[in-house]
């Protein structure tokens, strides 16, 4: 009798370890997990303050949409919105009856841009891409040279270094700058002509 007592319990320790050793595997797993998932949410979001010019995230106000809206008053066609956040301007602008075409760097912005624009019922006349701003070398001279005549650009928050707006609204965050091409083209900016010196 002493024998098969000896016998049991080292197998209810053993039992007892493996079920801790269960639980130890099934919490490692829990939190190994829920880090990768936090990684996954988060490094699109703080990837854009680790480059040298830092642009967060900070959704349009609804000034903000409706002076776009009226930059964009007696046109149609096209619109195209470079660091589209959350798709608010490019939902409005296709609620206008624009076509309208949103490119952001966070996939998770974008991804969120089309669901608003499905929920909103202008996922036809939208279209959102995950692009790099800042892989666009010379943006103010891609547009020049892509663009049809007759285009507006506006810019949000951040003019262009180069261009002089043909029309400005707004105040403080919400101030919209508007650029004719047709005006913008014909002129020469110095940024993007480097002439060299010439000794005397």
């Amino acid at each position: 009798m002493s024998q098969a007592l000896a016998k049991e319990i080292p197998q209810e320790q053993g039992e007892g370890g493996s079920r801790r050793s269960g639980w130890g595997l099934l919490v490692t797993a829990g939190v190994g997990g829920t880090l990768v998932a936090l990684y996954a949410v988060a490094t699109p979001f703080v990837t854009p303050a680790l480059r040298k010019v830092c642009l967060p995230f900070v959704p349009a106000t609804a000034t903000q949409i409706q002076n776009v809206l009226k930059m964009l008053e007696n046109r149609s066609g096209s619109l195209v919105d470079i660091g589209s956040g959350d798709g608010r301007v490019v939902i409005a602008a296709a609620k206008k009856g624009f076509q309208a075409v949103g490119y952001e760097l966070n996939p998770w912005l974008v991804w969120y841009s089309r669901y608003r624009a499905w929920r909103d019922g202008v996922h036809q006349n939208t279209k959102f891409y995950i692009s790099d701003l800042w892989k666009m070398p010379q943006l103010e001279k891609k547009l020049e040279e892509e663009l049809e005549y007759n285009a507006r650009i506006i810019a949000c928050r951040f003019p262009f270094p180069c261009w002089i707006p043909d029309h400005t609204t707004g105040e403080g965050i919400d101030t919209v700058w508007a650029y004719d091409l047709k005006r913008s083209r014909g002129c020469e900016t110095k940024s993007l002509e480097i002439t060299p010196e010439t000794e005397s």
